[in-house]
């Protein structure tokens, strides 16, 4: 009997630990040794030490890319865990249709991203323009993805309207692990409103708010799919995150190796970040 659920263990693991290592390790592996060559991505290549990874540090386009990608996830995670964090309280109150509204609000996040990105392409390209000349609104009168100072809001609002269901799922689900002995003791010392939640609720859903943060930050950095289907990195490279980067100029370029590098290093920075965030979540659970 236990030789046979070892056994059953085996016939489960083992492919799919072949089915990771053959679609993800491998990769991997292939893309740090490509990180040291000149490749292009076919033909030929020499191997060319560490000079692909000093060459990042005095490449403007992959510090605009950098610079960009990072203002982007940090604007976008405040504002997808600030209305996440209201919709949440919202859905956990007691209010009429509640599983119609938690229905109705995860569609967004059950849609294909890049399908999100082209229908809001249109939107923010003929549709809303086509209001805003109507209601007299100059300001809107074009896109604001032609415009290099707006071009990134519209990728932040994709990114967000599209964040915020698996967000807001997760703080529902700390919201119900919080004891009403809690709040019925909060009452009895006069705490109410924002007081209630900020002393009460915020101190005992703070883990759910850490893997929100983390998560957040990690999707946000990778962000492709939006930047695919709104601008392409444009107008004038100002778009330009760090994985479509990596993309055009490795796969379509003849950048290969050098992008290799540049995804080496971009890997490190995600992995410092997350972990610097999963200290800091950890000390203010502590203190709290």
């Amino acid at each position: 009997m236990k030789n046979d659920r070892k056994r059953t263990y085996l016939l489960i693991t083992i492919p799919i630990l072949a089915l990771f290592i053959t679609f993800n390790t491998i990769p991997l592996l292939r893309g740090v040794v490509y990180s040291f060559t000149n490749f292009r991505g076919f033909g030929n290549y020499e191997w060319v030490g560490l000079r692909n990874y000093i060459d990042l540090f005095s490449d403007a386009r992959v510090g605009s890319s950098y610079i960009f990608t990072i203002k982007l996830a940090v604007v976008t995670t405040i504002v997808v865990n600030v209305i996440s964090i209201i919709l949440a309280l919202a859905l956990n109150s007691k209010i009429r249709a509640k599983g119609f509204f938690r229905g109705a609000y995860f569609l967004p996040n059950v849609l294909g991203a890049l399908v999100v990105g082209y229908i809001f392409n249109y939107f923010f390209t003929y549709l809303v323009p086509a209001l805003a000349d109507m209601a007299g609104i100059e300001s809107l009168n074009s896109s604001i993805l032609a415009s290099k100072n707006t071009a990134w809001i519209g990728i932040m609002i994709v990114c967000a309207w599209q964040a915020v269901a698996m967000n807001t799922i997760i703080y529902i689900s700390g919201l119900q692990t919080v004891p009403e002995d809690v709040y019925e003791a909060g009452s009895l010392d006069g705490a109410t409103g924002w007081k209630k939640f900020w002393k009460l609720t915020f101190p005992l859903i703070i883990p759910f708010f850490s893997i929100n943060m983390v998560l957040c930050v990690k999707n946000f950095l990778m962000v492709f799919d939006q930047i695919m289907a709104l601008t392409k990195g444009g107008p004038a490279q100002s778009t330009e995150s760090i994985s479509y980067l990596i993309y055009n100029n490795g796969m379509k370029g003849g950048q290969f190796g050098f992008q290799s590098a540049n995804a080496v290093m971009f890997f490190i920075v995600i992995v410092i970040i997350s972990v610097a965030q999963m200290k800091f979540s950890g000390k203010k659970e502590e203190q709290l």
